[in-house]
Order: C-alpha cells, then sequence, then structure tokens
C-alpha cells in the first residue's frame, strides 16, 4: 500500500499528454500575446480543465502524483521549445486545476 503511493506513471504519462494536447491545439505561428493565440489559448485550456477533472475523478492524486503529473507537464512543453516563462504559467494553471 505505502509503494501505491509512490506509484505516479499514470499522473507522468497524463501530464505529458496534457501538454502534447496544448501543443497540438494551438495554431502553428501563432505567439504568445498576439489576439489570436490567446483566444485560442483560452479555448484549449477549457478543455483541458475537463481532461483535468474526468482524470481526478479516476485517479487519487496525492502530493507526490501531483507534483510528478506537473513537472511532466512543464517538461514536455519545454521539450517542444515552448517558453521557460508561458511554460511556468500553464503549469501553475494546471496545479490550480489539479488541486481543486
Amino acid at each position: 500500500m505505502i509503494l501505491s503511493w509512490f506509484d505516479a506513471g499514470e499522473a507522468k504519462k497524463f501530464g505529458e499528454s496534457l501538454a502534447r494536447f496544448f501543443i497540438a491545439s494551438m495554431p502553428a505561428g501563432a505567439h504568445v500575446g498576439e489576439k489570436a493565440f490567446e483566444q485560442k489559448a483560452v479555448k484549449v485550456l477549457g478543455q483541458m480543465a475537463s481532461q483535468v477533472a474526468h482524470f481526478k475523478q479516476g485517479h487519487k492524486l496525492n502530493t507526490y502524483k501531483k507534483a510528478q503529473l506537473g513537472n511532466a507537464f512543464t517538461w514536455t512543453l519545454k521539450d517542444a521549445n515552448i517558453s521557460s516563462e508561458y511554460s511556468d504559467k500553464l503549469t501553475e494553471w494546471l496545479m490550480l486545476q489539479v488541486g481543486q
């Protein structure tokens, strides 16, 4: 039972898939601060919030698993050349969603 507390594999996979969803959903060539980017980001974040709520229903997320989910999300964004500043903002948003 104690070992299941540290089993964050599904949380990591979800964090990575959520980041890939964000990357794939955003318009190519759009930049942070542009009106089209911001409008699309609001829509995509709404869809992501639904995914997070659904994931939380089926998975018990302790502090460790939440941290692993956030870390996987952040690094997937950064590996896709999303700026550190913007990926940190997105991760902060995600952690607020996960914590609710």
